[in-house]
């Protein structure tokens, strides 16, 4: 009679380790920047908030400092009009999610911000509004969340 308990009590612990295999496996939840305006004292991670502030948009560099390095190369891709790496670059984002304003369908496009380390597109994205762009926003979730932000005109020589 002791062995189907055993038998059972082997079940339970091998789904229990492999469950927490699984949970260990996770990613971490994604990290957002601080808000640009965010005082570097005002509590939470001061250190965190002082490397964002030194960041911060400059003269020499206009975009704000929540963009990765990777978005910078993709705007200059969306201001020259290609060629993007990824087929799915310039098609049209439908805002299904609705988390940007109402536009007509054809107005948003979406292009790829690379992630390193990844070999997939990731969940990076520039969407931008009219053409030529108008409305600059980014997504790190894959489009859950987004923040707007301005490009400078680019100069023409």
């Amino acid at each position: 009679m002791r062995k189907p308990y055993l038998l059972v009590i082997a079940i339970v612990l091998l789904v229990a380790g492999l469950w927490g295999m699984r949970v260990a496996q996770q990613p971490p939840p994604p990290q957002f920047a601080p808000s640009l305006g965010m005082d570097p004292g005002a509590g939470g991670n001061s250190q965190a908030a002082a490397e964002a502030q030194s960041r911060a948009a400059t003269p020499r560099d206009p975009l704000p400092a929540f963009l990765p390095p990777e978005a910078r190369q993709t705007i200059a891709l969306i201001q020259r009009g290609g060629p993007y790496p990824h087929r799915q670059d310039g098609s049209t984002f439908g805002n299904r999610e609705r988390q940007l304003p109402q536009r007509p369908r054809g107005y948003y496009r979406e292009y790829t911000v690379d992630t390193p380390g990844l070999n997939h597109r990731g969940a990076r994205r520039i969407v931008t509004g009219g053409e030529p762009p108008d409305a600059w926003y980014y997504t790190d979730d894959h489009y859950e969340s987004f923040r707007s932000f301005e490009v400078p005109a680019r100069s023409t020589p």
